[in-house]
């Protein structure tokens, strides 16, 4: 009889005070991040090899002629055959199937981009003399798949073979474990770029206030050290060749708590677009075709950062009410914190007779995550009907490869295909395939509407 009444019911008070266990204090958060951390580094080493890096699977025949360029198997083979010095292979058995390394994937492409057919595009879309695109994923909202949808594009524009960056704003740190990467402290973070970008802000004003016999801002050694420190210098390789990362790590979040401080010392100084003028002034944007962004779950500076910086924003969010009402409030304060920003710097502007700051982006899209089409059809067609082309019609399903690649700490793109079965890992990878394929269509009507502009410009 007891057994059919709500949990809530017949709860004796001393069992209770046996179960409720001993009172935590401070040192007790200590002991459960410590058990997380031998937890975290236990997972974390299932995707490293025995020298305790992560390294990039290999790649078939078969997947390099179905994923990766666009020719038949036996024309790669007939290729591979007349031209000895491209790379060969390996194979594990005799007579079995050849298997390649990404960085001889991308060498193929770029034989059969200078030799193949003229009908066939082998290499990613980049229009000459611009620059590259920084792509932000941002919500406030945790778990809506906010860093797992930033690392499989990151992954997919790679097997695509554009040069990528990622840079992980949020202090979790969760994009660089998947990346492998392993950060001292915030100096290998973006800390440095957005402390010198403040720094030559100070030293710009002190001229001013040293003309004018006021005290100046304060050079610490902090801000020293910062001005030593370009993008480059903070760049890491990552097991993917051509992936770059400027990864995070806890002391990231004190960036948080300092960004306001140097903002009341020099009320002149532009925090939004401290990154931005970074990756510019150090080529960043040139070096590579696409920077990807991973912000932290809330609108703080750092998150302001990466969504001032970024050409197109993409907001990942799952086909639920609360969701859908977290976003739109999302939204809310986007508008609210960059028309401020606007407000407040158009009106210097306007007093010293200088052009006005308005903030623009190449495309914003909604991205609905771990979607359920059974359960949720309904949903995701309200919330399609509500926010128009601003909600992508493409829904990224949530399947069991997703599942499985996550356990090892791996995107879906690192998962070995012989693991399931081919047909298994074709349906599996298929929805991040479209939701990149929804992405890399704004990449590119982005990249021509600058091209275009620049030809009539000229």
């Amino acid at each position: 009889m007891t057994q059919d009444l709500p949990p809530y019911f017949n709860i004796d008070p001393d069992q209770a005070l046996a179960d409720l266990g001993s009172p935590t204090g401070t040192d007790g958060f200590q002991a459960i991040a410590a058990a997380c951390a031998r937890g975290r580094d236990d997972l974390a080493a299932r995707g490293m090899d025995e020298t305790g890096r992560k390294t990039l699977r290999l790649f078939s025949t078969w997947e390099i002629t179905k994923y990766l360029i666009p020719v038949a198997q036996a024309h790669f083979r007939r290729v591979l055959k007349a031209n000895p010095a491209l790379p060969q292979g390996r194979t594990e058995t005799e007579g079995g199937a050849k298997w390649f390394t990404l960085d001889e994937v991308l060498r193929l492409r770029a034989h059969f981009s200078q030799e193949g057919s003229k009908a066939k595009e082998y290499r990613p879309y980049r229009p000459e003399g611009q620059p590259a695109k920084i792509v932000s994923v941002a919500n406030f909202k945790g778990g809506v798949g906010k860093t797992s949808t930033a690392a499989h594009l990151a992954m997919s524009a790679a097997l695509d073979g554009y040069r990528v960056l990622v840079v992980d704003l949020d202090s979790q740190g969760s994009m660089t474990s998947i990346f492998g990467g392993r950060i001292e402290d915030e100096w290998g973070t973006v800390f440095p770029l957005l402390a010198r970008h403040y720094a030559e802000q100070a030293q710009a004003e002190n001229q001013g206030r040293v003309a004018r016999g006021d005290p100046p801002i304060a050079i610490d050694d902090t801000l020293s050290e910062a001005l030593k420190i370009a993008a480059p210098d903070l760049i890491r390789p990552t097991h993917w060749p051509n992936i770059d990362l400027i990864g995070a790590q806890l002391n990231l979040y004190w960036a948080e708590f300092q960004i306001p401080v140097w903002r009341m010392q020099a009320r002149s100084w532009k925090l939004w677009d401290a990154l931005s003028d970074r990756l510019a002034a150090d080529g960043v944007l040139d070096t590579y075709d696409i920077v990807f962004v991973d912000t932290p779950p809330a609108l703080g500076y750092l998150t302001i950062n990466g969504l001032a910086a970024a050409d197109i924003l993409l907001v990942p969010l799952g086909a639920s009410f609360l969701e859908f009402d977290s976003t739109g409030r999302f939204f809310d304060m986007l508008h609210s914190t960059f028309q401020s920003i606007e407000e407040g710097e158009n009106m210097a502007a306007r007093a010293l007779g200088r052009p006005g700051l308005s903030f623009e982006w190449d495309a914003v899209r909604a991205v609905v995550t771990r979607y359920d089409g059974a359960q949720q059809a309904e949903l995701a067609a309200l919330m399609q009907a509500y926010l128009g082309q601003t909600l992508s019609p493409h829904r990224q399903d949530y399947t069991a490869l997703i599942g499985q690649a996550g356990e090892s700490v791996n995107g879906i793109y690192e998962a070995d295909y012989r693991d399931f079965n081919r047909e298994t890992y074709a349906r599996g990878r298929q929805t991040f395939d479209a939701t990149y394929a929804a992405f890399k269509r704004l990449l590119i009507g982005a990249w021509r509407r600058d091209e275009k502009a620049a030809g009539a410009a000229a």
